[in-house]
């Protein structure tokens, strides 16, 4: 059976500094149809937003987002936990670091941890460790995450639901004739080093960490497909029609 990793940002999960039920419902209805064909792993960002909703601390220091995403996680699981047992889905929660791709026995390890639960039709929810780790040891934003974990899992393929349809050929907020590329074979070094520019008060990404995921894995000869996540028509006509309709196919 094919694996897939599917990735979910805030921007996508959250609305109004709290968690977005019925996208969060959607994503949810959209896993238990693809199981019937995949396996599936969920890369999902969203502690901090949840746990704001609870404590309204500052996001922006250090100290006050590792309290949120430690407030935020429970939260965050627990609403995925009530979705899920919906479809009789159990869950199991996975928080990595970067340090866990760094050491062949680390990575072994959440590997055979994520491939057992997959045996058993358990869907891994995996988050950053944003707790206890240094800013040296963190990715910093889900997107980076979310491919190192399609690449060490063996993934066929990385969705990414993102706020926005695919990548343009072109700014499509400065220029209006902007087009979605429907596949990209590789990707110009300065786009790579753009500045990031999220559009969410609780993302860490923007479209060049979602460039900088797809090269990492069009390098190691895999794919990753870009989409909204709003509206997951494209993501569903894509996963289960094989209908490619809108959104990015980056693949080497």
């Amino acid at each position: 059976m094919p694996r897939i990793v599917i990735k979910v940002g805030s921007g996508v999960l959250t609305e109004n500094n709290t968690i977005a039920k019925e996208r969060m419902r959607n994503l949810v209805s959209l896993i238990a149809r693809l199981q019937d064909r995949y396996e599936v792993i969920l890369v999902t960002s969203g502690a901090v937003a949840s746990g704001y909703s609870a404590l309204k601390l500052n996001r922006e220091e250090q100290i006050s987002k590792k309290v949120l995403a430690s407030l935020g996680q429970p939260i965050l699981m627990s609403s995925y936990k009530k979705k899920f047992d919906a479809y009789n889905i159990s869950t199991s929660q996975i928080l990595l670091t970067e340090e866990d791709f760094d050491s062949r026995k680390r990575t072994a390890i959440f590997t055979e941890i994520i491939d057992t639960l997959l045996t058993h039709n358990i869907v891994p929810i995996v988050n950053e460790n944003d707790i206890s780790t240094t800013s040296e040891q963190v990715f910093g934003d889900n997107d980076q995450l979310s491919a190192h974990v399609a690449h060490y899992t063996n993934a066929d393929l990385l969705v990414i639901l993102s706020d926005i349809d695919g990548y343009y050929d072109k700014n499509p907020k400065e220029h209006p004739d902007a087009m979605i590329c429907k596949e990209v074979n590789s990707i110009p070094a300065e786009a790579l080093c753009a500045d990031h520019t999220p559009n969410n008060a609780f993302a860490t990404g923007g479209i060049v960490t979602k460039l900088l995921a797809a090269q990492f894995l069009m390098e190691r000869g895999q794919k990753m497909f870009l989409c909204n996540g709003y509206d997951l028509q494209d993501a569903q006509s894509y996963l289960l029609d094989g209908v490619h309709r809108s959104g990015t196919l980056f693949c080497s």
